[in-house]
């Protein structure tokens, strides 16, 4: 049940983390306010600390240089009297002088001599080696550890005998503290060490305490500084933040928003010059607004009123053309001629009637569950006696898949018509492949030709309004310059992306992509662009 428990505790812990961090990132991404402050705060605890650190460096490195300079006054003076003392020692007594009784002596007046803030003891140590007279016994205070003195101060003070030696060590309870040694030489016994131990934990303390307050005071500036920072930053991020919900809320198309205009500084300014730019955007959309309005309404009322007449000249016209094999020739070609472009003329009152009504935004879709292999073949034959006369060969391919969507058929089956329209008209008399596939979001049909193609900056042109790609190119199927501009519109009106592809002298592919339900996701194409070509070949070599 432990271990259970710790589990959870642990998934816990972690998933509170996964969760956090893309919020903290994305928050970090998207406050100015809190990157601000945070960069601030970061930056000035940097600050702080280097500051801080040399600080406490300079003062302990003060403390220590002051204490030291104190060690060695006080070794100097306790070495003078340990050596007056031996030297009055042997002064005054012509007899046999009682050498530890004089050690002892000088342990005490040194003790009392040295007037440290920590504890201090001492020790007095034979040389090892010497032969001499007397030995006087080594002499050590309370709480002198023999091993605190390293082999090599001891090697040093020997040799050079008239120096103060010191050496940093760490004391039996943790604390620092430094060891003083000198030489005193014993009259009769030889040489001997002297070593004073220094206690350093009140330097110590000291030190703590500095950096104690250092820490304290290095935290509270920092907090001081972010709160300086998050109140100034608001002062001036505030505005701004304003500026930009007004911006977003201006391109949504609520253009009577504006930003309050307070006082006379630089933010008054700004929203001032922002007002002053909102409404002259206002001024200019409602007045591009209002132009497009009245050429829709144009557009509109132009190919409504030119269809009475039309129809009654498209009436004689027909009455003409039945009766074309009456008339001469001159008569029957014009006769002939006239059907031609009425036709025209109608199919071009009819797209501008459609493009209408999607510049206006009263389009709306007729939906139902098609079968696109059915409908695309169905286009096909439409359009083969087109491609018959000019040598074209129109072939379906069609892999397999979920092949039906809704969609509205009409618009669907009106793209074909263009696209295939298309490839005939550019195909060269060479073959065009109508493929179409699908997978569990999408369908896709492409219309492929092999005809002359097109170059790089015309492929970005070839949906405008009337364009073509050779101008001194004559339409030849009766085009009216539209049918590629309407057949985008009805593939973003399905919530689909028409594309195309083309390279010179190699040929064009259109490719058509559509959700198979309304309103939702397309995800990826089914097809390639373009696609592969092995299909038609191998179709070819069975053919």
């Amino acid at each position: 049940m432990q271990v259970h428990t710790a589990e959870i505790q642990t998934t816990m812990g972690g998933l509170d983390w996964r969760a956090y961090l893309p919020r903290l990132l994305r928050f970090w991404r998207t406050s100015l306010q809190f990157r601000t402050v945070a960069i601030t705060v970061v930056l000035s605890g940097i600050a702080v600390i280097v500051i801080g650190s040399y600080m406490s460096i300079s003062i302990g490195n003060n403390l220590y240089d002051t204490r030291l300079a104190q060690v060695q006054s006080e070794s100097n003076n306790a070495t003078s009297i340990a050596q007056q003392t031996f030297d009055n020692s042997q002064a005054t007594n012509d007899q046999v002088v009682e050498l530890d009784s004089v050690g002892l002596a000088v342990k005490n007046n040194i003790l009392s001599s040295v007037r440290s803030p920590g504890s201090t003891s001492m020790g007095l140590l034979r040389i090892p080696g010497q032969q001499t007279d007397r030995i006087m016994t080594s002499v050590t205070s309370t709480g002198f550890e023999t091993g605190l003195v390293s082999q090599g101060m001891r090697d040093a003070v020997a040799k050079q005998g008239g120096f103060i030696h010191t050496q940093s060590v760490t004391l039996a309870k943790g604390e620092p503290g430094i060891i003083a040694g000198s030489l005193i030489t014993v009259p009769s016994a030889g040489l001997y060490e002297l070593f004073l131990v220094y206690d350093l934990s009140d330097a110590q303390t000291t030190l703590n305490f500095v950096q104690n307050t250092l820490a304290i005071g290095s935290l509270a500036l920092v907090l001081l500084i972010g709160a300086v920072t998050y109140i100034v930053v608001r002062l001036v991020v505030g505005p701004i933040r304003l500026a930009a919900e007004t911006s977003e809320k201006l391109a949504a198309g609520q253009l009577t928003e504006r930003i309050p205009e307070r006082g006379q500084d630089v933010i008054a300014t700004l929203a001032r010059s922002f007002n002053r730019m909102a409404d002259s955007l206002q001024q200019q959309i409602s007045k591009l607004a209002e132009l497009s309005r009245v050429q829709q309404r144009f557009v509109s009322d132009v190919s409504h009123e030119l269809r009475t007449p039309l129809t009654t000249i498209r009436l004689a016209g027909d009455v003409l053309y039945d009766q074309r094999d009456d008339f001469p020739p001159a008569t029957s070609r014009t006769a002939e001629l006239l059907h031609t472009q009425v036709m025209r003329f109608e199919l071009l009152l009819a797209d501008l009637l459609e493009i209408s009504r999607y510049d206006a935004g009263a389009v709306e879709l007729e939906l139902e569950p098609t079968n696109l292999v059915r409908l695309v073949e169905d286009a096909v034959e439409t359009m083969r006696p087109v491609a018959d006369e000019r040598g074209s060969d129109l072939r379906v391919v069609a892999p397999g898949g979920y092949f039906e969507a809704e969609v509205d058929a009409r618009r669907i089956r009106r793209i074909l018509r263009n696209l295939l329209g298309n490839a005939v008209e550019h195909g060269e008399g060479r073959p065009i492949v109508v493929t179409v596939d699908s997978n569990a979001t999408a369908i896709a049909l492409a219309v492929r030709d092999y005809g002359v193609g097109m170059r790089e900056n015309e492929i970005g042109r070839v949906f405008d309004r009337f364009w073509r790609a050779d101008p001194s190119r004559k339409r030849t199927i009766g085009g009216t310059g539209l049918g590629l501009a309407i057949s985008l519109e009805d593939a973003v009106l399905h919530g689909g992306a028409l594309e195309v592809w083309s390279e010179p002298g190699v040929g064009s592919c259109f490719r058509l992509t559509l959700p198979r339900e309304h309103g939702t996701a397309i995800g990826s194409s089914p097809l390639e662009l373009p696609p592969d070509d092995t299909i038609a070949a191998e179709e070819d070599e069975r053919a």
